[in-house]
């Protein structure tokens, strides 16, 4: 694994744990009967932060298989079911 891809995976689990931060603050403000648009609000940011991680692993995914060519290894996924997965976060 190269310095960069090392960067670039704790760069994606850092904004999934900041999530993970975010997601127990919205559901502390339920339990405690907080404001909805707060609530809401949070969640979006939750929301938008998981997303932005997905299409960041979406995207390292399609960096590899660029890089890798046909030299790929068998589980790797194809272009079209990277597609598929981009698509489902839309």
């Amino acid at each position: 694994m190269t310095n960069s891809n090392e960067q670039e995976i704790r760069a994606i689990a850092n904004r999934l744990k900041r999530a993970q931060g975010q997601l127990a603050s919205v559901i502390a403000s339920v339990e405690s009967g907080g404001d909805c648009r707060s609530v809401v609000t949070q969640l979006s940011a939750v929301s938008g932060a998981i997303d932005k991680a997905g299409f960041a692993i979406i995207a390292k995914a399609m960096q590899d298989c660029l890089a890798n060519g046909d030299k790929s290894d068998k589980d790797a996924p194809t272009v079209a079911e990277l597609e598929k997965l981009f698509l489902s976060l839309s």
